[in-house]
């Protein structure tokens, strides 16, 4: 009996390079993301885990190499990118609401304006998801009335609003008193369970033990380790990767 061949990469990073002039922050970076695959990117600051994570939805331009999703070169620009931002669902540190707009509001507008659906039927998906993420009871206040753990958890249903073929999340609880961190991640480790593709750029080590398929992590623009949650962090290969870790969890 033959072996299946392998689901192809639902992101696939090949020779990625980027540069902000002399800063060389992204070096050369090979990458596939399976479908239903949880991607946790860990690293000291400015190793570029979140240059990598918005390139994938072109957030930020590559200077040279290849960025796929299902197999389809990311596009330039225009209502071909509209539609591939629709696809990659994000995540960011601060939650980018609209201040004068309703929860609600907030979290069917890319449904109305971009997917053209009709204004019940997001409305009807939008209660859903706010149900799902347990702020369904906040729908008709503005942003400045919820916690930040509240608007982060609105931020991922208006993600999810959209049927994201996979989610980037840039750090989303560096922004969060230490409280309301965990109601994100418990959001976030329901999604992993539930089989979205995601990229994790996160320094919260519990998140990445618990919810991620594979770790990778990131020194000077490159791709320094690459292993299960449990090898990385029993048994890291690198002196990179152990200085970081003996900080992080020492101080943790």
């Amino acid at each position: 009996m033959t072996n299946p061949a392998p689901a192809p990469a639902l992101v696939e990073l090949k020779a990625v390079n980027k540069h902000y002039s002399s800063l060389h922050v992204l070096q050369d970076i090979n990458l596939s993301v399976a479908k239903g695959e949880v991607l946790v990117v860990l690293g000291p600051s400015g190793s570029g885990k979140s240059t990598l994570c918005r390139t994938i939805n072109r957030l930020e331009t590559i200077d040279n190499g290849s960025i796929t999703i299902e197999g389809k070169e990311l596009p330039k620009e225009g209502r071909a990118l509209a539609n591939l931002r629709a696809d990659v669902g994000m995540v960011f540190q601060s939650f980018n609401l609209f201040a004068h707009k309703t929860i609600l509001e907030n979290v069917t507008l890319g449904p109305i304006k971009v997917k053209g659906m009709s204004k019940p039927d997001a409305e009807k998906l939008a209660f859903s998801l706010l149900e799902r993420v347990g702020v369904g009871h906040q729908s008709a206040k503005l942003p400045a009335q919820l916690s930040g753990g509240q608007q982060q958890r609105v931020a991922i249903a208006r993600a999810l609003a959209m049927k994201p073929k996979v989610m980037l999340f840039d750090e989303p609880t560096s922004a969060l008193d230490p409280e309301m961190i965990n109601e994100v991640l418990d959001v976030m480790v329901e999604l992993a369970k539930d089989g979205m593709t995601m990229v994790v750029v996160t320094h919260e080590m519990g998140f990445a033990r618990k919810a991620a398929d594979r770790v990778i992590f990131m020194a000077d623009g490159q791709i320094v380790e690459e292993a299960s949650p449990e090898e990385f962090f029993t048994n890291p290969q690198t002196d990179r990767a152990k200085d970081f870790l003996s900080k992080i969890l020492t101080n943790g």
